[in-house]
């Protein structure tokens, strides 16, 4: 993160004025279970993908005293394809960029994520790996697995949200005002097998889904 004064307070005027006026009063998002939420880091908020809003939305659940600690993962290639996104990306929003298909190449694409837990951040996590069909979960990435099971201690919070993919769908830049939830799930901690942790994640962000007996998405 950029230690430059100016940077950061040009960061926290964002999510302080912009972000929060869009998301908690425009949007007026209602919250299930907040008290769930973690007080400190390191931690890991991990929440379906449907709205470019997604990240900016959870970071907004976090009281603003931790947005130093805020990081959310996202994919290097969507970020950097310009130096002003690149910057906005990296200094405002926070990142931690992630490159596509490092893994197979014998790296370790969540080394930097992984070094964020060690500094005591809290990371915001789509496992689901890109936005998909609004109010459909899709099937979770592997990566999620591998980082719980490399740091057990950290607690990994399931967060569901509902009606951001009419918000601001995918592929869209035209915003819609509409009455948005998000249901915060209890922690959970890494297992020896990625695979039972993926199974256990994606079981209980279903859970919080069908407790908000939703009406079907036209």
């Amino acid at each position: 993160m950029n230690k430059n004064p100016l940077t950061r307070l040009l960061r926290f005027l964002f999510f302080a004025v912009v972000v929060r006026g869009v998301i908690l009063v425009v949007m007026g998002l209602t919250v299930r279970n907040r008290q769930r939420l973690p007080d400190d880091g390191p931690a890991v908020l991990a929440g379906n993908h449907n709205s470019n809003l997604d990240a900016l939305a959870i970071m907004s659940l976090m009281p603003l005293r931790l947005l130093p600690k805020l990081r959310p993962v996202a994919a290097m290639d969507y970020f950097y394809t310009s130096s002003f996104r690149g910057w906005f990306a990296n200094n405002i929003v926070g990142i931690i960029p992630v490159k596509r298909g490092s893994g197979k190449e014998g790296g370790n694409p969540l080394q930097l994520a992984e070094e964020a837990l060690d500094r005591g951040e809290i990371l915001v996590i789509f496992p689901e790996g890109t936005r998909g069909e609004p109010e459909t979960l899709q099937a979770f990435k592997k990566g999620i697995g591998h980082l719980a099971r490399a740091r057990p201690k950290v607690p990994i919070i399931p967060v569901f949200m509902h009606g951001l993919g009419k918000t601001l769908p995918r592929g869209s830049m035209l915003f819609v005002p509409f009455n948005c939830i998000v249901s915060v799930g209890e922690k959970l901690y890494g297992k020896e097998s990625y695979d039972a942790f993926v199974a256990e994640l994606e079981g209980s962000m279903t859970a919080l889904a069908e407790q908000e007996r939703l009406p079907v998405w036209e």
